[in-house]
Order: structure tokens, then C-alpha cells, then sequence
């Protein structure tokens, strides 16, 4: 191929301008030397056409279209099954281990295995073994005021171990005062209702304020918004729910979310109720989650990237900036779950005790925010918010039903009627803490978490996870079965949490815990319980934490589910328990 470059010397203009007449385009070059191979793939796809033409020719054209109609179906079956919110393997497992159970001779020795755990479990639920018989049926004749309430004392009366500063969480404050104006606060809003806002105005007002307020903690510009939720899964829920129905709005048909090992069970709830795929990414060393894994588990059909501030089994606050950048890049939403330290992260700096790692607002990218209220915000339970960083999420999050014969049904969370009595105790605890209460109550907190941690970490034996910068010590050890700590610790009164994969336990601090020598005594029955486990350390767990550690050695999590629905039946038993002997690993009954 050759090209005529001379120029005609009557040809006016510059050099350059007679160049660029004479000299073929860029383009052009391309596609000549593309011409071979489009002449090759003509006439393959000839050949082709004419193979596939000649083969059809045996069939009549009613039995080719049965075919294509039943290879379509086929196809699409095929990706149906594949492509679910579930992943293959874990259906395939599942279906392999009912089919296991089905066989006569190992299907009846799992069963009698799994009869004998639940025998053993309900041994050891000491709350199940009460000396008085259950009310089975509605009285005849209606109690006076003063009987029901002898009754109610009586009950609670079964609830003192909390109030020994023994248990991990659960109750954040317990304060007598506080607990004098919640139940005036509940009192004087007991039969309002936020559904109907025109009969409560004043309700309205509060739950609007207490969204406010927390936008202001959080950093929320002028766009914030939020509503008030029962509680921290719901606050979750509602989040996934936003970010799965915006994610159907820009056309994703099975949207993803994209959470930490880590992160709360609730987002594995979100998922189950809303068919959401749950993408679980795992941690580094530091119990954080693994940016570079996040980043490559994020797909077309991400609708969601979640970080925790702090997450709940080891106290870490995952590295929030780094996501929020992979956020902004892919223009995924972030939710940062801080149910559990929401109420004190925003406090830290004033109390002396500045985060390293930004969570809030100011953080680009971060587009929700779920804190609960009713942890570190001192409010009764039942009480919690979820936070947006602007309104176009919000509204994803609303349930409106507008063909109703009822008239149109519109509702911000998932519950219609909600207690007003809860939301106005909510309010009060915020107004009655202010600013300045909140920052010493952190201060007091963070200051025994830190002393507590300080001195664990000398102990010979055992090892804390990560860096927990907040109130929960999560504790390990390499060299005898934490569940037998956990076992001796309970002996002892204290109520901790059992933790899995990897198995550990901790310690969720609150205003409880700061009060006088409640810290020293813990340390003290912790010290006593090592020092008396490394005297054997190969010895078997039992009790308690020898169901909790072969939990997580059975292959089949269905068996672990059936397992936790007999502890989730037993909290409705009205069957009468005797008080018996006392079982490993279990305080003496009271």
C-alpha cells in the first residue's frame, strides 16, 4: 500500500496546510488495516449462517420454536437459581446437610444429639427456674392498684443483679432520679401516639426536636433529617430499607449490601426482610475492616458500604475516611452504625478523650447514621434514631399506601401506632443530661474503660482484641478456652458477653460500672479466675460455654438455629422449673 505525498507546486497555503490535504486521517489508516480481519469474520460468519441453516433444515418451524422457547426458560431458570440474595454455596450446603438428616442412621443420631443439647440447654437457664407459678389465665375479678403493684415489686425483685454493677451493658444508668422523671415524663404523654399528629401537636414537636438535636451531635448540615425508632435494629432497618428501594429506583433488580464481619446482626435481619444480599468482608489484625477486601467485594449491585462507631463485639471503630472515599468514588451510600457508642463518640473530644478517626457529617460521603438513644443517650428502652444527610434518602425510607380504603396510609418507620410515652421520656433524658452532663458522664466512662484496659492487658494469659478506643474490652486467649473465664466469671455474678469466631468475651462499660470499687472487684474476680484456669489450662470447658464453643464447630448453622429457637421458646415457657443444684459456670440461685 503506497500513498502519492507529492505537492502540487501551484498548490497555495502554508506547508502544513497542503500536509494535511495530501496525508490520509488517522482514521482512515486504522480501518484499512482492519479490512483482512473483517473479510476473515465475513466469512466465518457466512460459513456459520450456513451450517446452522442447512442443520434446521430437518425440523419443522413449530418444533424449532418449542426449543428456543424451552432453552430461553432454561437460561433464565439457570440465572434465577444462581443469582439469588443467597449465594450458591450456602443453598447448596444447606440442601446437603437436610439430605444428611434425612438418612435413617445419622439423621436419628443428630437428632438424639440435638435433643440431648437442648435438654442441657434448658438446665442452665437459670431465669427459667422461679419459685412461684405463672398467672396462665386473666383473673375473674380485676386486682386493686396496690395488689398489682405488689405483684409488679415482687417481679422486679428477680432483677437485682444489674444494680451490683455485674452485668455488660444492659442497663446504661439506672440513676434513681432519672428514673423518677422518665416515669413522669411517660406519665404525662402515656396515651399519645405520633401516628396521629393533629390530636398530639405537642408529641410532634418533641420527636421533631430530638432529631434535630442529634443532627446538631453529628454534624448534620441543613438538609439532616432523621426520625425516631424503637431501637437500634429498627434505626438499621430503616437504613437498608432507604438505601434498597433507592437502589430498585436506579434500576438494580437484587441489590447488595457491603458490611464488615463485624458489623450487627441487624443488617443480616435487613437482609432476610428485605431480600438484600449480605456481603460479609473480613477484618485485618486490628479487628477493623479490610478496606482493600471492601473494595473488591463492591459490584454493580451494591446499594449499600457500612462502617461501625464502634462495633459491638471488640469495641473498634472501623476505618470510616478510607470507605467514605471508596463511597463518594462509586457513589454507593455509607451508613456508619453507631447504636451502641453514638452517645458517646460525639462527646469524646469535650471530655477530654479526642477520636483519631472522624464518623460523623463532616466526613464526605457518610450518608446515615443509626445511634441509639436508649445506650449511652440514658433514654428508656424502646428508643432510638436514624440520621440522614439529606432528605432525598429519607424518603426511600417511608411507607405510603395509597389505594387504602382506610383512606392514604403514610408511616416514617416500620411501626404505625408508637409509644408517644417513650418518645417524651427520650426527650426529657436529652433535656434533663444537656450538653455538659453528657460530657461528664463520657468522661466518667471512657476514664474506667481506660484504667479497666490498662490493667487486663497485664495479665498474664489473656489479650485484648484491637484497639478499642470506647467502652467495650473484648478479652482472648491463646492459652486455655475463654469460655472457661466467661464460666468462672458467671460463678462470680458477672454477666458477660460470649463472643464467636473468634471465640472471646467482653465487657460493655457504662455509668454502672464507674460507681465505687465496682471496677476493682472486677478486676480482682478476673485476676482470681486466670490465675486458677492456668493451673490447668488444658482442662474442658463445660456449663454454658461448652454449648457456646461447639456451637461454632457445627458445620450445619441450621443445627445452631434450632438450637437458639429453643432459647428463643423458653423465654415464653409458663411450664413451672425447680430451683435444682447449681450447674457449672452458673451464679447460685437467689
Amino acid at each position: 500500500m503506497s500513498f502519492d505525498l507529492t505537492i502540487d507546486p501551484e498548490e497555495k497555503g502554508e506547508p502544513g496546510e497542503r500536509r494535511k490535504r495530501t496525508m490520509p486521517s488517522t482514521d482512515l489508516l486504522t480501518l484499512k488495516a482492519f479490512e483482512p480481519y473483517f473479510e476473515i469474520l465475513e466469512a466465518y460468519s457466512t460459513k456459520a449462517k450456513n451450517y446452522v441453516n442447512g442443520y434446521c433444515t430437518k425440523y419443522e418451524p413449530w418444533q424449532l420454536i418449542v426449543w428456543s422457547v424451552l432453552w430461553t426458560l432454561l437460561i433464565v431458570w439457570t440465572y434465577g437459581f444462581i443469582f439469588q440474595p443467597e449465594s450458591l454455596w450456602s443453598r447448596l450446603k444447606k440442601k446437603f446437610f437436610r439430605l444428611v438428616r434425612k438418612m435413617p442412621f445419622l439423621g436419628s443420631k443428630i437428632q438424639k444429639e440435638l435433643d440431648k443439647i437442648t435438654k442441657d440447654l434448658g438446665k442452665h437457664l437459670q431465669y427459667l427456674k422461679v419459685d412461684k407459678d405463672y398467672v396462665r389465665v386473666l383473673p375473674a375479678q380485676g386486682l386493686s392498684t396496690t395488689a398489682v403493684l405488689e405483684r409488679l415489686k415482687e417481679y422486679s425483685s428477680m432483677d437485682g443483679v444489674w444494680q451490683e454493677g455485674k452485668a455488660s451493658g444492659a442497663v446504661y444508668s439506672g440513676e434513681e432520679k432519672l428514673t423518677e422523671l422518665l416515669v413522669q415524663a411517660y406519665g404525662n404523654f402515656a396515651w399519645s401516639n405520633p401516628l396521629h399528629p393533629d390530636i398530639f401537636p405537642g408529641l410532634r414537636k418533641i420527636e421533631a426536636e430530638i432529631v434535630r438535636m442529634a443532627c446538631s451531635l453529628f454534624n448534620g448540615g441543613p438538609d439532616s433529617c432523621g426520625c425516631v425508632t424503637s431501637g437500634g435494629t429498627e434505626s438499621i432497618l430503616m437504613a437498608c430499607k432507604a438505601y434498597r428501594d433507592l437502589a430498585l429506583d436506579k434500576g438494580i433488580k437484587t441489590p447488595e449490601m457491603v458490611v464488615p464481619k463485624s458489623a450487627h446482626a441487624a443488617f443480616d435481619k435487613a437482609g432476610s426482610y428485605f431480600g438484600m444480599k449480605v456481603v460479609r468482608v473480613p477484618l485485618n489484625k486490628m479487628m477493623e475492616v479490610d478496606v482493600r477486601a471492601m473494595r473488591r467485594a463492591i459490584s454493580k449491585n451494591t446499594a449499600m458500604l457500612v462502617c461501625s462507631a464502634p462495633q459491638f463485639p471488640h469495641g473498634v471503630i472501623d476505618p470510616i475516611p478510607e470507605v467514605a472515599k471508596m463511597a463518594v468514588k462509586y457513589k454507593i451510600p455509607l451508613h456508619v452504625d453507631a447504636c451502641l457508642g453514638g452517645f458517646l463518640i460525639v462527646f469524646m473530644e469535650k471530655a477530654g478523650y479526642p477520636l483519631e478517626i472522624p464518623f460523623d457529617f463532616r466526613v464526605e460521603g457518610v450518608t446515615s447514621i443509626s445511634a441509639d438513644t436508649h445506650k449511652y443517650g440514658y433514654a428508656p428502652k424502646g428508643s432510638s434514631v436514624v440520621l440522614y444527610s439529606d432528605k432525598k434518602y429519607r424518603k426511600y425510607q417511608f411507607f405510603i399506601g395509597t389505594d387504602w380504603q382506610g383512606g392514604i396510609y403514610a408511616s416514617p418507620s416500620i411501626a404505625g401506632s408508637r409509644p408517644g410515652g417513650i418518645i417524651a421520656a427520650c426527650w426529657a433524658t436529652l433535656m434533663h443530661f444537656g450538653e455538659n452532663g453528657y460530657v461528664e458522664a463520657t468522661k466518667q466512662i471512657i476514664k474506667t474503660a481506660r484504667f479497666l484496659r490498662s490493667e487486663l492487658e497485664n495479665i498474664k494469659g489473656i489479650f485484648i482484641f484491637g484497639d478499642p478506643q470506647l467502652s467495650v474490652i473484648s478479652l482472648g486467649s491463646r492459652d486455655f478456652d475463654i469460655y472457661r473465664l466467661s464460666n468462672m466469671m458467671t460463678a462470680k455474678g458477672w454477666y458477660l458477653n460470649q463472643l464467636q469466631f473468634p471465640p472471646s468475651i467482653h465487657i460493655c462499660i457504662t455509668l454502672v460500672h464507674t460507681r465505687k470499687r465496682v471496677a476493682i472487684q472486677f478486676l480482682k474476680d478476673v485476676r482470681e479466675s486466670v490465675t486458677q484456669i492456668m493451673k490447668n489450662c488444658k482442662a474442658k470447658v463445660t456449663g454454658m460455654g461448652a454449648i457456646y464453643g461447639m456451637s461454632q464447630a457445627i458445620i450445619d448453622r441450621n443445627l445452631v438455629a434450632e438450637i437458639s429457637s429453643v432459647f428463643l421458646d423458653s423465654l415464653y415457657s409458663t411450664d413451672a422449673v425447680t430451683q435444682g443444684s447449681q450447674m457449672n459456670g452458673s451464679p447460685k440461685p437467689r
